[in-house]
């Protein structure tokens, strides 16, 4: 195993239940996170993208298989420990608009205060930064409720860097963000995986960037493989126009995007 390895599955399955049938959507996942890197999880809609990182931080419990951190299997953590190694972005919107930006984003602190939640003075710094890196401490004094959509998810994901975990999952962070918006997100990321040496996972439907900036890809295919490799390695093997179920949408490597 890669020593940069910090978080890896084996032989994985992930699915839910409808009634009382279980549905698997995808298996036999023997997947890799490395520090320092930014991957990106594509995937036509229904593909398993949520799934598969609701799996990953056990917000669900996968059907079968395995979720190793640290060499640790994830889910027999005390969650106080995973919440100190991994952060989550969600797309699910939480009820926090009684509290101001700068409160949510303190929330990020949790795993690493006391009983009582209390931020000392490096707390109160690391807050104030992580509202910086995501482009949102203009509006620390604002309550969440005010937001915009947009502006609500950098809160967010300024929680996410608060939580300062070696991890970070983020589904969808894009994805009510404008085009200048997306790019600063996209890069800011980057940043985080290649500066401060993170690992991070997202699910992204923006194609052209994440297939810029991503270090490695993980495409979900139409016949639910999950195969992993950087943009070039992908695009020279075909697995691109693997995507979509639609045979008039192709890869147009030009444009790292797809055409019909």
């Amino acid at each position: 195993m890669n020593t940069n390895t910090i978080l890896k599955t084996n032989n994985l399955a992930v699915g839910y239940r409808n009634g009382k049938q279980q549905v698997t959507l995808l298996s036999g996942l023997n997947l890799s996170l490395e520090r320092g890197k930014l991957v990106a999880l594509l995937g036509q809609n229904g593909a398993g993208k949520s799934t598969l990182l609701r799996a990953l931080t056990c917000d669900e419990r996968p059907i079968d298989g395995t979720i190793e951190a640290n060499g640790k299997n994830l889910l027999d953590m005390p969650q106080r420990e995973r919440s100190r190694l991994l952060g989550l972005v969600s797309t699910e919107r939480i009820q926090a608009g009684a509290l101001t930006v700068t409160e949510l984003v303190g929330l990020g602190r949790q795993p690493h205060t006391g009983f009582l939640g209390r931020l000392d003075e490096e707390d109160h710094a690391i807050v104030r930064q992580s509202m910086a890196d995501a482009g949102i401490i203009g509006k620390a004094n604002e309550y969440v409720a005010s937001l915009s959509d947009g502006e609500r998810q950098k809160a967010m994901i300024a929680r996410a860097l608060a939580q300062q975990t070696p991890i970070i999952i983020l589904d969808e962070p894009t994805a009510f963000l404008d085009v200048a918006s997306r790019i600063e997100t996209m890069r800011l990321l980057q940043t985080l995986a290649h500066e401060r040496d993170k690992a991070v996972l997202l699910s992204s439907h923006d194609i052209s960037q994440s297939l810029m900036l991503a270090d490695e890809l993980w495409l979900i295919t139409t016949d639910r493989q999950v195969i992993t490799g950087t943009t070039q390695e992908l695009i020279a093997d075909g697995v691109m126009n693997r995507l979509f179920t639609n045979r008039d949408i192709y890869f147009n490597p030009t444009i790292l995007d797809y055409s019909f």
